[in-house]
């Protein structure tokens, strides 16, 4: 099945353009062996590697590979090669060269959005799903193990430098130096009347508490009374 409009052939005048659209295999090679440029464009921006991925040519797709085309090329709409491609084994080639399957073009549609749009068949379809789960995986796997190494990381500096700092932790004295020093930082970091605040803000609650578990009201002047 071809993806390539039927008109696309009385669109461009480029002779390697048009042999990428007919997928003449030949006369690909013997224009890029004569000095063709792998990567010029038609009116709407495409490669030579766009329209011979959108009609299947693996074979060309190699060939213009071969000779320095761009597989990162994007057209006027920010589809790569891969955004037009239908075909398992050309699939294949363009994300074993680089080509990452989540890429959006300018209206936000990955491969896998365009190809069921066309209705390209099944097996190309699963590929790109699959393809596509792929790479959400390994980037999970990949976002999680850096975050674990930094976390580690912080950890094992956090407590180098607290036991420079506190050398005679078990003592009383380094004990004492560490809370304060801890407490410092916390001031520091918060604020003072942040942590007046907070600290006002806890002593109110400890009085709520104290009073709905016993039933009387801390320091009222009836207090002795009600106990009685």
């Amino acid at each position: 099945m071809s993806y390539v409009f039927v008109n696309d052939s009385l669109q461009t005048t480029v002779p390697l353009l048009q042999a990428c659209i007919d997928g003449d295999l030949v006369y690909v090679k013997r224009l890029l062996e004569c000095g063709f440029d792998p990567n010029t464009r038609d009116c709407r921006g495409r490669t030579g590697m766009h329209l011979a991925a959108a009609r299947g040519n693996v074979d060309i797709c190699r060939l213009l590979h071969k000779f320095g085309a761009d597989l990162l090329a994007t057209d006027s709409q920010g589809n790569t090669a891969l955004h037009m491609c239908g075909h398992v084994d050309t699939i294949q080639f363009l994300v074993s060269n680089g080509l990452k399957i989540d890429i959006c073009n300018h209206n936000g549609a990955t491969p896998l959005v365009l190809a069921k749009r066309r209705g390209v068949n099944k097996d190309a379809i699963r590929l790109l799903e699959g393809l596509e789960e792929q790479e959400v995986k390994g980037f999970n796997r990949s976002s999680h193990s850096s975050l674990e190494k930094m976390q580690l990381a912080e950890n094992e500096s956090a407590m180098e430098s607290h036991s420079l700092l506190n050398p005679h932790l078990h003592s009383t004295d380094g004990m004492l130096s560490s809370f304060r020093t801890t407490w410092q930082e916390f001031v520091e970091d918060l604020g003072f009347w942040r942590v007046l605040i907070l600290l006002l803000v806890i002593a109110l609650l400890s009085l709520g508490i104290a009073y709905y578990v016993s039933g009387v009201l801390p320091f009222a002047s009836n207090q002795l009374e009600l106990v009685h």
